[in-house]
């Protein structure tokens, strides 16, 4: 079961004329934390639980109650690929957060639909490059609530450090 949240959000220094400085890699970044740099330049953590495999990515969040405030389920893949998910067995509505190779969020769902068992693609249409490395899944309000937008960074190991938009330390 998802444990209680890591960190709400870490607030980062300044630069000297007090405009906020972009961070170039995450304070903290662990297999079961991900970190998104927000537009203030803050960075938001969650706790989250990662599906890997190919059974674990089927069973993902299916047959929860809840999803606490704060975590939630990582998504990973082997390649970068187009993907697309449903809420099959699913009992709580989900936002989900679709990432590049880089970790660049490019594509958010929000409020899927419990039990919907309507294809949910992992990009716009038109999107020139639609295949994802992650996706993840959160309690559906969370995106908004956070202030997530599409093209904010995502720092996790599991991103190839070399491509990272935004790497772990």
């Amino acid at each position: 079961m998802l444990s209680a949240v890591l960190a709400a959000v870490l607030a980062l220094g300044t630069t000297g004329a007090g405009m906020a400085q972009q961070p170039s890699r995450a304070e903290s970044c662990s297999a079961d934390t991900v970190v998104i740099r927000a537009a203030d330049a803050n960075q938001l953590s969650l706790q989250v639980e990662i599906a890997d495999t190919p059974d674990e990515r089927a069973q993902g969040l299916m047959y929860r109650k809840d999803v606490p405030q704060g975590t939630g389920m990582l998504f990973i893949y082997e390649r970068p690929q187009q993907v697309a998910f449903w809420m099959r067995n699913t009992l709580v509505p989900l936002d989900m957060l679709f990432l590049d190779e880089t970790g660049v969020i490019r594509h958010i769902h929000r409020n899927a639909r419990p039990l919907d068992e309507t294809g949910i693609p992992g990009a716009s249409v038109g999107d020139p490059d639609p295949d994802r490395l992650m996706v993840l899944e959160i309690a559906a309000g969370e995106a908004d609530r956070l202030g997530l937008k599409e093209g904010q960074p995502l720092a996790h190991p599991s991103i190839d450090q070399s491509k990272a938009a935004f790497s772990c330390n």
